[in-house]
């Protein structure tokens, strides 16, 4: 793919449709996400007006395609570093495979330095092993055991 096709920005509130229906586009999402879109707006709101955090689209022909959530942590461990936190990360399923994933996860990663990040981790969900593959050729590490509290 020609890079000057995909542009990465951050999202706008006209963009809510279409993110939402990359979290659907796929067996996890499908089941628990929402066609109502009024149940996301606080979340997208909140997201943009916080300094700490940037939503960022990945567009192919004025068409969304991805999303990745940039959120930047501050901790004591490290001596005081600062890492990035990506969530929700999405490709169209129908142009997987196409590169867009790394471009997109690219631009994020350089966001992040620009931000004075030294790590950038993610989650998966251990039952998307391609999307675990595809993160391990961008060179993400297995290096931790994640766990969750569902409350």
């Amino acid at each position: 793919m020609d890079q000057k096709e995909l542009q990465v920005r951050s999202a706008s509130r006209h963009d809510l449709p279409a993110l939402i229906a990359l979290l659907k586009d796929d067996a996890l999402g499908s089941t628990r996400e929402s066609e109502d879109l009024h149940e996301y707006l606080e979340a997208f709101e909140e997201i943009v007006g916080d300094p700490s955090q940037v939503l960022l689209v990945a567009v192919l022909d004025g068409e969304v395609v991805g999303t990745v959530q940039v959120s930047i942590l501050r901790h004591l461990s490290r001596r005081g570093a600062r890492r990035a936190q990506f969530e929700s990360v999405r490709v169209s399923s129908k142009v997987r495979g196409k590169g867009i994933g790394k471009q997109m996860l690219s631009h994020a990663i350089e966001l992040a330095k620009s931000k004075g990040c030294q790590i950038v981790q993610l989650t998966s969900d251990k039952t998307r092993t391609d999307a675990i593959e595809f993160y391990k050729s961008c060179g993400f590490l297995c290096s931790h055991e994640g766990l969750k509290l569902m409350i």
